[in-house]
């Protein structure tokens, strides 16, 4: 299906269009229309591939492959299922609060911000698809320059260092990865003589239990990154709290979830008998993260660092239910994934907006907003709760399924785990005390300064589908549920998917 390449060439090919647009200093706004038609376009794409899918027809819905270096056994190879669509919507999804609430953050050069924006989202999209593996890590490692430049460029006071911090750390841990491929491939042609980066092919390699574990630790590392898994989070925080209002959104909504995807598609899938031996070892760091970033939310006065540990904290549950062994942890995860995706990347742009608008991330000047704004103070509250994990929200599901999934296999851990959700509630009704419901700060009614301005129409559209998107997934996850299992890695697709 030679749609599948375009879902990463037309966002490619839209963000230079955007740069190029910026030549022309009369048009000062052409390259934000042309983001936003590109983000438009992808989704009416993604429309077409959705309906036009193998559906009946196996797990693998599309599929596309060319040769590319076939003296390396290396091919443009794209493949669609269930678990890809669900992130490919998502990633589409979160396009538009990026593209359409982040005209404060641009400033100067346009045309290069939503470059390289569009061009991290083509990477992510590569992500998504890629099964061949060395096309893989060209994506994997294609999103992050642009990321990293966007911080970079576009980030808050310290900034530099908060690029620097995260282009090391998903570096470094990209260059293992690569290892573990390299590894894996050379294995495979002494046991077959063919060499190939073909994922089924790979799957297929027959691998002593210490070398399993070896490769599987590799990937799972890279993975853990990106998550991120404690203690290879670090990077985080500081990220978050310096990125752009479009870049924290794009990071956590859309960028971590990649780690989740790769752990499922790659280590879970690619090392099964390895991944479970190490299943204990990664549920008690599953438990380790939601436990230490709840804690550290609690202790958090800037906003934004707090929404940052928050992450850690919702995505040690994505950790438990993809080790647990079980396709109920498996489906809880990735609503996990996709609940998270939309409540934090909702929070990340009440907390840019604030600090737009207060000039401060800090709580302890905030207080008494929900006079003056009260469109913002009332969006900061759902999206609080939603994250806190309230029924009704698809947050609670991602993380009931989780639990429950990991109680059949280790009671302690799921106890462990319900433990976060209480310091969860506490942090989330917390930060919207402080910044929303309670007193004034001090120093606000001391000058005469005009109230900031509260959110208006096109800020409460795209939140109100996001809340509404929330709603729907609490309350009616089966579709979601349905195609969150991800293809078995040993069932390679037809050539041709056939079309219903």
């Amino acid at each position: 299906m030679i749609a599948l390449p375009a879902l990463i060439l037309l966002p490619a090919a839209g963000g230079l269009a955007a740069w190029l647009s910026d030549r022309d200093r009369q048009a000062s706004s052409l390259s934000w229309w042309v983001a936003i038609t590109t983000i438009l376009l992808q989704a009416l794409l993604l429309l077409f591939i959705t309906c036009t899918a193998g559906w009946g027809h196996g797990p693998w819905l599309a599929h596309f492959s060319v040769p590319w270096i076939p003296a390396l056994g290396i091919a443009a190879r794209m493949d669609m299922d269930g678990l890809s669509l669900v992130m490919l919507w998502l990633t589409t999804l979160l396009s538009f609060p990026c593209v359409i609430l982040s005209a404060r953050d641009v400033g100067e050069r346009p045309g290069l911000f939503h470059l390289l924006l569009l061009a991290t989202i083509a990477g992510i999209n590569g992500v998504f698809l890629a099964t061949d593996l060395f096309l893989f890590f060209f994506f994997w490692e294609l999103m992050l320059v642009p990321m990293y430049v966007l911080i970079l460029q576009w980030g808050h006071e310290d900034r530099r260092r908060a690029a620097i911090k995260f282009f090391l750390f998903t570096q470094g841990s990209g260059l293992l990865m690569l290892v573990a491929i390299l590894g894996l491939v050379i294995l495979h042609q002494h046991a077959t003589g063919i060499l190939t980066f073909d994922y089924f092919a790979l799957a297929d390699t027959p691998l002593m239990p210490t070398a399993a574990m070896v490769l599987m630790l590799g990937f799972f590392i890279a993975f853990a990154v990106k998550l991120p898994v404690v203690p290879l989070h670090v990077w985080l925080p500081d990220t978050h709290t310096q990125a752009p209002t479009a870049g924290s959104v794009l990071l956590a909504g859309i960028l971590l979830k990649t780690g989740g995807y790769g752990l499922i598609r790659f280590v879970v899938l690619l090392f099964p008998e390895a991944a479970a031996r190490f299943a204990p070892m990664a549920l008690a760091l599953g438990v380790a993260g939601i436990l230490y970033g709840a804690w550290l939310s609690l202790a958090q006065d800037d906003i934004k660092r707090l929404i940052a540990y928050s992450s850690v904290s919702h995505l040690g549950f994505v950790l438990l239910g993809i080790f647990s062994g079980s396709p109920m942890g498996m489906r809880g995860a990735v609503v996990q994934m996709v609940a998270h995706g939309l409540s934090t990347g909702a929070l990340f742009v009440i907390a840019g907006s604030l600090q737009d608008r207060l000039h401060t991330r800090d709580m302890r000047r905030m207080g008494g907003l929900w006079q003056a704004l009260p469109h913002l103070s009332s969006v900061g509250l759902f999206f609080a709760i939603a994250s806190l994990g309230l029924p009704g929200m698809g947050n609670f599901v991602g993380e009931f399924l989780t639990l429950l999934a990991t109680w059949r296999v280790s009671p302690p851990m799921a106890i462990l785990g319900t433990a976060g959700l209480v310091l969860s509630a506490v942090y989330s009704l917390t930060m919207v005390g402080r910044a929303f419901v309670g007193p004034p700060h001090a120093g606000q009614g001391a000058t005469h300064a005009p109230p900031p301005a509260d959110f208006g129409p096109r800020q409460m559209t795209v939140l109100g589908l996001t809340m509404a998107l929330l709603l729907v997934l609490g309350t009616y996850p089966q579709p979601v549920l349905d195609l969150s299992l991800p293809a078995p890695a040993h069932a390679a697709p037809q050539t041709e998917v056939p079309r219903p």
